[in-house]
Formats: structure tokens, C-alpha cells, sequence
């Protein structure tokens, strides 16, 4: 199936592009989140009709996201949690804590969907360094120091 995009998608394409996707692909993300229409004709004249207004929002977004990013940069947020004898967390901390903690603690608006845990949940009490993607061009790390509650 092809669509044309609407902004740029990481690993497919950028703004005004014309590419061939799988059908659910479109259907069931590129399309209901709005970075998509199908490629008929009065929709591509429609994405040129406009394309310095969706040009001018992309720059506007990618420049927010930046600075967001530079805002995080080398950021250190703590955590405590109820944890074992051995430093092994009773439960795990994930995307959602770490966005609350992070918003908290540095006063930058960070959401679930934006945090990057490759390994899955924080298990164990020490320093990870978590990702950020808080835009297609912009990836930030922040460190996470996790720590025992005391009792």
C-alpha cells in the first residue's frame, strides 16, 4: 500500500515522501496517529499545496525536542524503591516511573512512550543509563541512580 507522509517516521522516510508499506502498518499506526494519508491523487496535491506549512511544524517540533534534549542532557534522577539484601528491587521500575521521576526532578515534560528501556524494567538498585527518544532526530541518555528505600 502507498502512503504519503506527513512528517518524518524513523527507519521510513521524511515529510512528502511516497512509500510502499504493508497494508496493517498504514492502517493501524501511520495513518490513525496522523504521519500518514493513503496516496491517492487530491491527497499528494493537497501534501504539496501545504508542504511549507508541514516543512515550518516539523522544524517548529524538531527545534522544541531539542531543546527539551539539551535541557536533559547529562541529567541525574533518583529513585528509590523497596529492594532485598542483595540490591534485587521488590517489583521493577518502568517507563512510567521513570518519566514521573524525570519530570519531577529536572522540570522537563517527559512521557511514558518517550522512554527507551532496551532491557526491559529496572530490577536491581544502582546507576543505568536510560534513553530518551524524544524525537526522530533527537535521542538523549540520563542517567538513573535506583536506590533502596530506607526502612
Amino acid at each position: 500500500m502507498q502512503v504519503i507522509l506527513l512528517e518524518k517516521v524513523e527507519n521510513l522516510g521524511n515529510l512528502g515522501d511516497l512509500v510502499d508499506v504493508k497494508p496493517g502498518y498504514a492502517r493501524n499506526f501511520l495513518v490513525p496517529h496522523g504521519k500518514a494519508k493513503s496516496a491517492t491523487e487530491e491527497n499528494i496535491a493537497e501534501i504539496n499545496a501545504r508542504r511549507a506549512e508541514l516543512e515550518k511544524a516539523q522544524a517548529e517540533a524538531l527545534a522544541a525536542a531539542k531543546g527539551r534534549g539539551t535541557q536533559l542532557e547529562d541529567k541525574k534522577v533518583e529513585v528509590t524503591s523497596r529492594a532485598g539484601t542483595e540490591g534485587k528491587l521488590f517489583g521493577s521500575i518502568g517507563a512510567d516511573q521513570l518519566a514521573e521521576a524525570i519530570t519531577a526532578q529536572t522540570g522537563v515534560a517527559v512521557e511514558r512512550k518517550e522512554i527507551r528501556l532496551p532491557e526491559g524494567p529496572l530490577r536491581a538498585v544502582g546507576e543505568f543509563e536510560v534513553g530518551v527518544h524524544l524525537h526522530a532526530d533527537v535521542d538523549v541518555n540520563v542517567t538513573v541512580i535506583v536506590s533502596a528505600e530506607e526502612e
